[in-house]
């Protein structure tokens, strides 16, 4: 029995302010429609999402759409990259995920190292893919986790990955129970 994941990852949203509650700008609001637009005739079961704002929002107008509710998983969150709840800068971010990469231990004081984040988000992803057996379900999520995620079932999904990605990005994920058969990216950009 097949069941498939939809990676969506969330739109553009503000550069400044709290991790968890920051939304979406304008074109992250847009994008938001477009991925509603392209997921429409999928078939979707289930709508499911990291308990931040900007991912909650990307998904919502499409669990509108099908009459569903999104359901907020807190283990899906995006990686804890330090015991601050704001954002880190680009030009911090890319050195600490590289560093994350080569050393899948490596934590700043306060975060999660990869091998954490993945343990933690791949638990999530294993009993939703046991709840939802044979469905269609979408996944709010974000860059870093989401690469956990996949890269815990295909080694080819690493940094190099993660930085070919685009805000907002679609990977429908074909499971045979719990082993990864497919991936095909959904998301064209404009």
């Amino acid at each position: 029995m097949r069941t498939f994941i939809y990676m969506v990852r969330h739109g553009d949203s503000p550069k400044e302010g709290n991790d968890r509650t920051r939304c979406l700008t304008e074109k992250g609001k847009l994008d938001a429609q477009r991925i509603a637009d392209v997921l429409k005739d999928e078939g979707i079961n289930t709508v499911i999402s990291s308990p931040y704002t900007r991912s909650i929002l990307t998904i919502e107008q499409l669990a509108t759409q099908i009459g569903q509710e999104v359901l907020v998983f807190e283990d899906l969150k995006e990686r804890i990259f330090s015991d601050e709840e704001k954002r880190i800068p680009d030009k911090e971010l890319i050195p600490l995920l590289e560093k994350s990469y080569l050393d899948p231990n490596f934590a700043l004081d306060g975060g999660e190292s990869n091998t954490d984040c993945q343990k933690r988000a791949i638990t999530v992803l294993k009993e939703i893919l046991n709840t939802y057996k044979g469905q269609k379900v979408v996944i709010g999520t974000h860059g870093a986790v989401m690469t956990l995620m996949m890269g815990y079932y295909d080694l080819n999904y690493d940094l190099t990955f993660l930085h070919s990605t685009s805000k907002p990005d679609i990977y429908r994920m074909e499971f045979n129970g719990q082993e990864l058969v497919e991936v095909n990216r959904l998301w064209e950009i404009s």
